[in-house]
């Protein structure tokens, strides 16, 4: 429930980031600057040959540039260019064929292709082109709009198939090298390189309620077609799927996001095998509480989830957990109280009901059994869960 307008002065702060999907480029010249001679005094022109730059290579190791030659020949024959086909019905026109490109890459000799879902969602045709120029119809195994992912096959001979290797995001460090190779704009193929500038971060698109946790923040150019492609780390090894930019004019200003690269295999894993990912879920809704809430409502915590509804027949209601009781006016809101506030999930203390859903989302799994913390009617409680399946529905 929204407690932002209320007279008391409650307020909950959300962050959203502008997703964009289509830009522009912007050229630049730059002029050379040349200054004039001085008349006054002889000039004495010495010709000395000038020293051709040579690259920094490590001890024991090879250049940074010959380092990212390398696994540019080796990682972008796996990495495909996708044209999708949707049919857009019209009251007037009747139906519109539009058609839409991103990018995709191969990780096994089966066929299976990673890429986002909005790079394929409705289509009515998948067409996959690999480096060899091959072009080559494809189906659709499963998607996961939650964290926009899906994957989808081709029926290739083996041996004309190039795959990544996926890496781990797991200990991913600010700073590290970061590499895309994608097809921005229809260019086959581009890579860009850059750093990690950001990691841990929430990503909401503005079209999907859910958030995507622990997205890696690049300054690596991604621009529109880069969708799905691989952002990989030094060592050439997949440790994200990119998705999505930041920006106010259309085109990369350095702020790009990716998928991390354990949730790409989590997610891809159970799409392979079911045709979806089964979301955790415990079955409950409330409110997130804070300093001043928990005064108005004369609680004795003031971090948390305030259970407001118990949804019948899930994890929380067969667990025990009770939800609000009563109704109680809060500004122009009435909300509901008297149930148990949950505190931590496993140990880990929770702030609220953000903090509650990504460690549901990224540290748990459907039929895992979760150790609630509760307060009820002052007394702390200790309470085992075994997660459900969210409703596809939400």
């Amino acid at each position: 429930m929204n407690l932002s307008k209320n007279r008391t002065g409650l307020a909950l702060l959300a962050l959203s980031m502008l997703v964009v999907v289509a830009g522009c480029s912007v050229i630049s010249r730059v002029s050379p600057v040349t200054q004039p001679i001085p008349t006054q005094t002889p000039i004495v022109i010495v010709v000395t040959p000038t020293p051709q730059p040579q690259a920094m290579v490590p001890a024991g190791g090879i250049s940074e540039e010959q380092s990212t030659i390398d696994i540019y020949a080796r990682v972008s024959p796996a990495v495909v260019h996708i044209t999708s086909r949707v049919v857009v019905r019209d009251f007037f026109w009747g139906d519109q064929s539009q058609e839409g490109t991103g990018s995709g890459f191969i990780i096994d000799k089966e066929g299976h292709i990673v890429t986002n879902n909005h790079v394929v969602e409705n289509a009515e045709t998948i067409t996959v082109n690999l480096s060899d120029e091959t072009s080559i119809e494809a189906k659709v195994i499963g998607t996961d709009p939650g964290t926009d992912l899906a994957v989808i096959k081709i029926d290739v001979p083996p041996d004309k198939l190039q795959t990544v290797e996926l890496g781990s995001s797991a200990n991913l460090r600010v700073g590290q090298r970061a590499i895309a190779i994608g097809n921005p704009f229809g260019l086959d193929r581009t890579l860009t390189t850059g750093v990690i500038s950001s990691l841990g971060r929430p990503l909401q698109e503005s079209q999907n309620s859910r958030t995507i946790y622990d997205v890696i923040q690049t300054d690596a150019a991604i621009n529109p077609g880069n969708s799905g492609g691989p952002l990989l780390d030094s060592n050439g090894k997949v440790i994200g799927v990119n998705s999505a930019i930041y920006s106010p004019s259309g085109g990369s200003v350095g702020v790009g996001f990716a998928i991390p690269v354990d949730t790409v295999k989590r997610v891809t894993a159970s799409i392979i095998e079911k045709g979806y990912y089964p979301h955790p879920w415990l079955g409950v809704s409330g409110y997130s509480l804070s300093a001043d809430l928990a005064k108005y409502l004369n609680l004795t915590v003031e971090r948390g989830v305030l259970i407001a509804q118990v949804t019948s027949g899930q994890s929380a209601e067969r667990a025990g957990l009770r939800g609000g009781s009563r109704r109680v006016q809060v500004g122009n809101y009435v909300i509901l109280t008297g149930g148990d506030i949950l505190t931590a999930m496993d140990g880990n203390a929770l702030r609220g009901t953000e903090d509650m859903v990504k460690y549901l989302e990224t540290k748990t799994k459907v039929g895992q059994t979760v150790s609630l913390t509760i307060l009820r009617d002052g007394k702390e409680l200790n309470i085992q869960a075994q997660l459900g399946e969210q409703p596809r529905d939400q």
